[in-house]
């Protein structure tokens, strides 16, 4: 398998290139240069699969060349060491729990298994420094997954004061071998300024000529892949004689909705997927519209989904060959502010005891919408988060204190080590070389 620039100027890679440059050197994102249906038997014996074997199914084209099968088995086996249920949550309602894993989010998924590839095609077993934005969750799962494997160093920008407590604790907290290995950045500016920041390291062709820099964002290839994963993994779950689903998912950067879409191109059967953001509507909008454009981001109770700018959106675009009419007829996009997010919180706990978290909150509006329009069908929302790493916001909206998992717990009570830094060039070139 090849992968090939969104920008059409940049000439075709392997696994390995595109993993460790990141970006394309025309500043595009790299793409599969085909998505083949999977095998129509493998996907009808996904019912009661487990998640390693899906895993190692889906990647499997996209490793070939560079990995055999048996060392994907074991890479994916060692990653992917917790569950991803699928809930009821009420009729033709279902959450595709992602929240299971060593940091309590949607991340850990992509994160280790993108760390485990690198591990295995790093170039000469050369020191890299894994370089990431993130507005939320993507810092402390990549420093989790990365942090404690020989050879990896982790710097992490994120926006000072736009994180949730808990959040900023995980990103801040490192113990053990992660402590010495992965440095957080706290950024006077928006998530807009970090993402501007790393993707402004990877164009410094003299930085990188003494730095070998790689990001884990999802504009990286490896982190994009492996998000394909939990849709098959997700239908696999559905009762038997389900009809395909509607997949709705809490939409920032738009890696996971972009998995989405590659994963119907791979085969799945989907009805629908719902793009689901908060009050920066980018993509909502541009699908009202036919217009894109990119503004400043809003702060919001689901901090991970404030993107003003959606990396991923290129992506999605060139799968679309720039034809709104064509996404339009696979995608819904919605939108919704702090105050209705807030009263879905509280009516799914009043009504079924279920929590979500403020992005799944979203993604269950979303789909609720969309269920509304089609009184047939029945969907899933991607849960991205724990509730618990929301407490601050989620408490008082049900008035009960939330459970908090031991491993938040012990975050809160280690010493926060971050260095602030401006949203400046010069400011990161001077970390990244120090």
């Amino acid at each position: 398998m090849r992968y090939v620039s969104t920008r059409g100027t940049a000439p075709a890679v392997d696994l390995r290139t595109a993993l460790f440059d990141g970006l394309a050197p025309d500043g595009g994102l790299y793409l599969p240069e085909r998505l083949d249906p999977l095998p129509a038997a493998w996907i009808a014996a996904r019912p009661g699969a487990a998640l390693p074997d899906t895993a190692a199914g889906v990647l499997r084209p996209f490793t070939a060349g560079a990995i055999d099968e048996a060392a994907l088995a074991a890479l994916v086996g060692d990653a992917l060491d917790f569950p991803i249920p699928l809930v009821p949550i009420e009729p033709r309602v279902w959450a595709l729990e992602l929240f299971h894993g060593p940091t309590l989010a949607f991340k850990d998924v992509a994160a280790r298994v993108m760390a485990r590839l690198m591990l295995a095609l790093r170039p000469g077993g050369e020191p890299v420094t894994i370089l990431v934005a993130t507005s939320g969750d993507t810092g402390s799962a990549v420093a989790h997954a990365f942090a404690r494997l020989p050879g990896m160093r982790v710097v992490i920008l994120y926006p000072e004061g736009q994180v949730s407590p808990i959040q900023e604790a995980q990103l801040t907290t490192f113990d053990g071998d992660a402590a010495g290995r992965a440095q957080a950045l706290a950024v006077a500016g928006t998530f807009d300024d970090c993402q501007r920041l790393v993707k402004g390291a990877f164009a410094n062709a003299t930085l990188r000529a003494d730095v070998r820099l790689t990001s884990a964002n999802s504009i990286n290839i490896g982190r994009l892949l492996p998000q394909i994963v939990p849709y098959f993994h997700a239908a696999g779950q559905l009762p038997p004689g389900s009809p395909a689903p509607v997949f709705a998912t809490p939409s920032g950067n738009f890696g996971h909705l972009t998995a989405g879409v590659m994963a119907a191109r791979l085969g799945l059967a989907v009805a629908r997927f719902v793009a689901a953001t908060n009050v920066n509507d980018v993509v909502p909008h541009y699908l009202d519209t036919g217009r894109y454009e990119p503004r400043a981001s809003r702060r919001t109770i689901a901090n991970a989904m404030d993107v003003g700018d959606p990396s991923n959106f290129e992506r999605m675009r060139v799968l679309y060959h720039d034809d709104v009419a064509a996404m339009r007829r696979e995608i819904t996009g919605c939108r919704h502010d702090d105050d209705r997010t807030r009263e879905a919180i509280r009516d799914v706990y009043r009504r079924t005891g279920y929590l979500l978290d403020p992005h799944s909150a979203i993604g269950y509006l979303g789909l609720r919408e969309e269920l509304a329009r089609s009184p047939r069908a029945a969907g899933i929302v991607m849960a991205t988060a724990h509730p618990a790493k929301f407490s601050d916001i989620v408490e008082p909206v049900i008035g009960e204190a939330v459970a908090m998992p031991e491993r938040l717990a012990a975050c809160l009570a280690r010493p926060k080590r971050f260095t602030r830094i401006p949203a400046r060039p010069e400011a990161l070139e001077e970390v990244l070389r120090g």
